[in-house]
């Protein structure tokens, strides 16, 4: 958007003044043909958006940290907020309004513009959800499975894990050919310089745009930025690409907008939030999804925007407005459980509490039985140890089923900064449910492990027969059998040192 007073002054005809200024709340008089949700220029250059009006006077909402002062002429641009889209922002790190906040060099202009406020496909355009994402994460790959096009909400209190779990889930889509896009909403300087310094380190920076806002940002600015990377994946979707965005956190965008109406004298609701706030979110959100396009001379596709916004918990209390609100409105959440963190459990994901409503749809009938029959065991595991508190005695199967409990515990254990393949997973808990690692201790049972998954990724020869083994298998317990019959194979790896983890 040019931003040029004068231009829109001698190109519209109509000019208005500052009356009042309450924080990032200016109301202004004349401009007689201004409407909702238009952008406005003052003469210092920053820009507002109109949030409403009445005869002779305009309430706007500052966008940019400037000067404006009681009595400065503003100007109409007879348009809404709008950003440039193209590939040319991949790799690029911009504030909501488009611009390189980076050292990078400026963004190139291009023809295409989007408006921030658009309304989500329709329901002839939806399609049904029928492919797996791949996060690189075992515990969510295998027990809460996700899929293209999902919307996922990722929740815990702080320092649980979340950004380490959202920034593993962009390498294995980038990875493997999918646009990543991280809103960092409100955050600190020094977090956004670690997100970029992740992703060149990682080389994905070119697949991957940061939508970057600061803690110090005026809240208008802040609270444009999940519509800021939503706009962008849509353009992303419509060119035939699919995408994965995190809206990292929807709490905190939540809060400034709340500030944002209680300064333009919104009435409150529960807990001081405005009464849309439900609608604002729901309606963002609904912009993800699972859709067809169709492209010239080209047969019908399908793509998808899979969304994962976050919600910071207070000590565990999932009952909080927004977070109920957002539970409502997305197809399953994780959890980050304070204890499970506090146990030294990584990730520290709560499978219990954590729900996928759309992700077994999309699975094979191997990964289907598999994660259900892990599910109901982990959960006869947890009940039995709440049983053992009593002081009960055990039978040998009860022990044995604790056993292979702490092994899987070691086993979905997994170091922030590693991906695993979905595959290797299922052959690891194959040959652990086949007993292979029965007289071994857990240290020499993960170092095992770690052999295997590495093994699999650089040599291609045991990466070709582990695949075949799981895509020739239609259930579980056929897959376990055919494990069984490869214990010479799987020791013979092992002992032939492969590659150290």
């Amino acid at each position: 958007m040019k931003q040029d007073f004068n231009y829109y002054l001698d190109t519209i005809g109509e000019v208005g003044e500052v009356s009042q200024i309450l924080h990032v709340i200016v109301n202004i008089r004349g401009l007689p043909e201004i409407r909702s949700q238009e952008m406005v220029i003052f003469e210092s250059g920053d820009l507002g958006q109109v949030l409403s009006f009445s005869k002779d006077s305009a309430e706007v909402l500052l966008l940019t940290p400037g000067a404006v002062r009681v009595g400065m002429r503003v100007a109409r641009t007879n348009q809404d907020i709008q950003i440039s889209v193209g590939k040319n922002v991949l790799g690029k790190t911009i504030n909501p309004l488009g611009v390189v906040v980076s050292s990078d060099a400026p963004l190139r202009s291009t023809k295409e513009t989007r408006s921030l406020d658009a309304f989500p496909l329709g329901i002839n355009r939806r399609h049904l959800i029928t492919e797996s994402l791949e996060t690189g994460v075992s515990l969510v790959d295998l027990v809460i499975p996700l899929g293209r096009g999902q919307r996922q909400l990722v929740m815990g209190d702080r320092k649980t894990g979340k950004t380490q779990f959202l920034l593993q889930i962009l390498l294995t889509q980038a990875q493997k050919g999918s646009i990543c896009i991280y809103a960092a909403i409100a955050k600190r300087r020094a977090d956004i310089l670690d997100f970029q310094a992740f992703f060149k380190s990682h080389h994905i920076d070119k697949q991957v745009i940061l939508i970057a806002s600061a803690s110090s940002d005026p809240a208008g600015l802040i609270h444009l930025t999940p519509y800021t990377a939503m706009t962008y994946a849509e353009y992303f979707r419509d060119t035939g690409e699919n995408v994965v965005i995190i809206l990292d956190d929807l709490t905190a965008h939540a809060k400034y907008y709340r500030e944002i109406s209680l300064l333009a004298r919104r009435f409150p609701g529960r807990s001081s939030y405005p009464g849309d706030i439900f609608y604002l979110h729901a309606k963002l959100l609904e912009r993800a999804g699972n859709f067809t396009i169709t492209e010239p001379n080209q047969p019908t596709k399908t793509v998808s925007i899979t969304c994962f916004p976050v919600s910071e918990l207070v000590m565990g209390d999932i009952t909080g407005y927004v977070q109920t609100n957002l539970m409502a409105m997305t197809d399953g959440h994780i959890l980050f459980d304070i204890n499970f963190f506090n146990q030294g459990r990584r990730p520290a994901i709560n499978p219990f509490l954590s729900v996928t409503r759309v992700g077994r749809q999309a699975q094979t009938p191997l990964m289907r039985d598999l994660s259900r029959q892990l599910t109901s065991f982990l959960v006869k595991v947890d009940n039995l140890r709440q049983f053992m508190h009593f002081g009960a005695e055990l039978s040998e199967r009860s022990k044995k089923m604790l056993s292979l409990g702490e092994k899987l515990e070691v086993f979905f254990g997994q170091p922030s900064d590693k991906i695993i393949s979905v595959n290797i997973n299922i052959f690891l808990v194959s040959a652990l449910w086949a007993g292979f690692w029965q007289g071994n201790t857990l240290p020499e049972m993960k170092q095992d492990m770690n052999n295997l998954a590495s093994l699999y990724t650089k040599n291609s020869a045991i990466k070709t027969r582990v695949d075949a083994l799981i895509m020739g298998s239609q259930s579980f317990t056929e897959l376990v059998k055919k494990v069984s019959a490869e214990i010479t194979f799987i020791s013979n790896l092992i002992k032939s040192g492969g590659a150290k983890p």
